[in-house]
């Protein structure tokens, strides 16, 4: 299986490796595969594989589990973090995300240990961004959320549809958007910590322009999502698996999140 969002690339591959191993793909109605005999390695009996595939109903519960573990530790970081070590916290949680994802991202093995570890540091880094910014407009957090959700149903409800389809043009485009949008974001970073304003984020219409480009991404995004979900079960991918394709949608909707708070608060800056 080709894969095409960056967050499960490595779905294709592990399906190879479960096959190779002897583990025999679903069935056509999603029905476990039958584990196939294979030789033994270095004289030793190999006991056949009892892995279970992975369903949709896996990545359901793996992406709602995520998301509580999310919102707990955020709303526990709201409460617990004083006013005075935000934004501290704010970037050492985003320095430690970026790179547990990172690690996920490219690693071989689904682990859901680091995936649960990356839930717990993004609860405080989304924690951290929405008391700051619920400090300074009103109900923004509020507005932000429902909105998030709302695009990520949206989306499901469009891909399920068939309205919206991850053709090879599409997935390159989004690719090449996504790779694009990273890269601008971090050179913004670094010359902000220079003190250059490009003005991506200062709340001019140039920064509203890139806020809604990044969000019609961040919703398109969960579109790639589906496909590799669709396409795991399809191969009958191991269950873990399920906790890295939970993975790339919660990475999406913090994503979003991120960019709909930003947008809200521009919006507000006068008020």
């Amino acid at each position: 299986m080709k894969t095409s969002n960056p967050v499960l690339a490595r779905l294709g591959q592990a399906a190879e490796r479960e096959r190779s191993a002897g583990y025999a793909p679903a069935g056509p109605y999603g029905q476990p595969g039958i584990p196939q005999q294979y030789p033994s390695q270095a004289g030793y009996p190999a006991a056949p594989p009892t892995v279970a595939p992975m369903t949709i109903d896996d990545v359901v519960v793996k992406t709602v589990t995520l998301l509580g573990i999310l919102g707990i530790t955020a709303a526990a970081a709201w409460v617990l973090v004083p006013d005075a070590l935000v934004g501290p916290a704010w970037v050492g949680a985003a320095v430690v995300g970026l790179v547990l994802g990172l690690i996920i991202s490219f690693s071989r093995m689904a682990s859901p240990a680091l995936v649960i570890a990356y839930a717990l540091v993004e609860g405080v880094f989304v924690g951290m961004v929405s008391k700051a910014f619920e400090s300074a407009y009103d109900g923004i957090v509020l507005q932000a959320a429902v909105a998030s959700f709302g695009i990520f149903f949206l989306m499901a409800m469009l891909y399920r549809a068939k309205v919206i389809r991850a053709t090879p043009a599409f997935v390159k485009g989004m690719i090449a958007a996504m790779v694009g949008l990273f890269a601008v974001m971090l050179i913004n970073l670094v010359l902000a910590l220079f003190g250059v304003n490009t003005g991506l984020r200062d709340g001019s219409p140039l920064a509203i322009g890139f806020s809604l480009v990044c969000i019609v991404v961040a919703s398109l995004s969960f579109v790639l999502s589906f496909k590799e979900i669709e396409d795991g079960v399809r191969m009958g991918l191991p269950q873990r698996y399920s906790w890295v394709a939970a993975f790339g949608i919660l990475v999406s909707l913090v994503w979003l999140y991120i960019e709909i708070l930003r947008l809200l608060s521009y919006f507000q800056g006068d008020d």
